[in-house]
C-alpha cells in the first residue's frame, strides 16, 4: 500500500461513514478522505461535528476549524443528534425509489410491496427522502444510547463494507441498465483501488459500460431531476430550522431550475 493511499485510509477511519453527502461529496466518506490529504478543510463533516474535525486537525498537524453546523442539535458527545429515518408504512406505495437510494442497504422491501427501514442499520443521512414519491419518509431521533469509541469503530467499520457492497452491485446493475442513470457520479477507480488494498473490504470490479448517446434534452431532464431533489432536501431542513447558507443555496438552485425550464 502506498503513502498516500495509508493517508487517506487513516483519514477514512474518522470519518462516520454516513455516506450523506453533506460534506459535498455525494459519493461518500472515501472521495472527502481522498481530498482531504489533497488539501481540502477537513472541517465540513456535519455527522462528524467538532469531535471528528478535531481529530482531522490532530492526524494533519493543521490549525483546528470550526465544524460545519448541522441542523439537529449537538449531543454530550459534541456530535450532532444521531437521527434515523422510518416509513409511514401505511402510505408507502412500494416504488423501490428509496431502496437504491440508501447507501448502506438498511431499507428492505419489493416492488408495489410496503417497505420497512432496519433502524439499526440506518445511518440518517436523509438520501432516501427526495427520491420518495408520496412523501413517506420520516426522521427521528435515535434514543438508544451513544456508542463508547470501540463501538464507533466498529460501527463505522461496519457501514464501510455495506457502502462498498453496495457500490459493487450497483455498478454491477448499471452495466446492464439502459437510458441514464440520475445518482452521484461513482469514482469506482479510487473505490477499486482502495478495496483492493484492504482484504476486509468488499472488492470493487471496474466495469465497463457500452457508450450510449444522450440527447440535449436528456441532459436537460437529468440536470432537472438532480435540482429538484436538492431543493426537495434543503426546503425539508429548512422546515425544521432555518440556515443562512441553506436558505442562500436553495434560492440559487430555484433560480437554475427556471432557467433550466426556460431552455
Amino acid at each position: 500500500m502506498n503513502s498516500s493511499i495509508s493517508l487517506i485510509r487513516e483519514i477514512d477511519a474518522l470519518l462516520p461513514q454516513t455516506q450523506c453527502g453533506l460534506c459535498g461529496h455525494r459519493d461518500g466518506c472515501l472521495p472527502y478522505a481522498k481530498s482531504i490529504a489533497e488539501g481540502e478543510e477537513a472541517n465540513k463533516c456535519v455527522p462528524g461535528g467538532q469531535p471528528v474535525a478535531d481529530a482531522l486537525a490532530n492526524l494533519l498537524n493543521r490549525s483546528p476549524l470550526t465544524a460545519e453546523r448541522s441542523v439537529w442539535p449537538v449531543q454530550t458527545d459534541g456530535r450532532p443528534q444521531r437521527m434515523k429515518a422510518i416509513i409511514r408504512e401505511d402510505e408507502c406505495i412500494g416504488c423501490t425509489k428509496c431502496i437504491s437510494a440508501c447507501p448502506v442497504d438498511a431499507i428492505i422491501g419489493s416492488g408495489k410491496l410496503m417497505h420497512t427501514i432496519l433502524t439499526d442499520l440506518c445511518t440518517g443521512c436523509e438520501l432516501c427522502i427526495p427520491p420518495c414519491p408520496v412523501d413517506c419518509i420520516d426522521l427521528v431521533e435515535d434514543t438508544q444510547a451513544l456508542p463508547n469509541e470501540q463501538q464507533r469503530t466498529a460501527e463505522q467499520n461496519d457501514l464501510r463494507q455495506r457502502y462498498y457492497a453496495h457500490i459493487q452491485r450497483e455498478e454491477k446493475r448499471r452495466s446492464h441498465r439502459k437510458g441514464p442513470v440520475v445518482r452521484a457520479e461513482i469514482d469506482t477507480q479510487l473505490f477499486a483501488q482502495f478495496s483492493q488494498a484492504l482484504d476486509e473490504l468488499p472488492s470493487i470490479e471496474l466495469i465497463e459500460k457500452p457508450k450510449e448517446t444522450v440527447t440535449t434534452d436528456a441532459k436537460t431532464t437529468i440536470e432537472l431531476a438532480k435540482i429538484r431533489t436538492q431543493i426537495k432536501k434543503l426546503e425539508k431542513q429548512l422546515s425544521v430550522r432555518e440556515d443562512a447558507k441553506k436558505r442562500l443555496q436553495l434560492e440559487e438552485l430555484q433560480q437554475q431550475l427556471m432557467q433550466l425550464q426556460e431552455v
